[in-house]
């Protein structure tokens, strides 16, 4: 029986620094999607230089991310919903695409014209004004957290920083 104590000991700091990890993936994972989204306006920008056309290149970038995810979910191990649920779900649950695909071509239409950091601080503004507001009113099933001082001070930082960047 004391052979086995070592092994226990090591599966629960494993699944202690699994916890630990997970944690820092899920903080570090936002950081990445910033960058991704930085790069992607500069590529599509590029791509609408190259074929003269805006729409285009949004269509363009949408077709090689359902690809993608069309791969992914091939080789998902995840079931699949049956026809009928799909029926019973509300009507804007299935704007994100649109919500999109509006990014996407706005971004490739001002990225060369502002700048891609004066748009990305613009857009983390309006991303953390319209945050703040979906938490603390609880929209779209969020948890509510209400407005704070702190959170209040952080969001004027945030459009001080975004006026500072912008500012010529």
């Amino acid at each position: 029986m004391q052979y086995l104590k070592p092994v226990i000991f090591t599966f629960s700091n494993y699944f202690t620094l699994s916890r630990q990890l997970m944690k820092w993936i899920f903080y570090l994972l936002p950081v990445a999607i910033g960058v991704a989204m930085t790069i992607q306006s500069g590529i599509n920008a590029e791509l609408r230089t190259a074929i003269n056309n805006p729409l285009l290149a949004a269509f363009l970038s949408f077709l090689g991310g359902i690809m993608v995810l069309g791969i992914m979910l091939f080789f998902s191990k995840q079931s699949m919903p049956s026809w009928e649920n799909y029926a019973g779900i509300s009507w804007y649950k299935y704007t994100g695409g649109l919500l999109g695909a509006f990014v996407v071509y706005a971004v490739i239409v001002s990225v060369h014209r502002v700048g891609a950091a004066n748009m990305f601080v613009l857009i983390v503004a309006g991303q953390l004004l319209t945050a703040v507001l979906m938490d603390h009113y609880g929209w779209l099933g969020l948890k509510e957290n209400h407005i704070s001082v702190q959170k209040l001070l952080g969001i004027l930082l945030v459009v001080a920083g975004a006026y500072l960047v912008n500012k010529k």
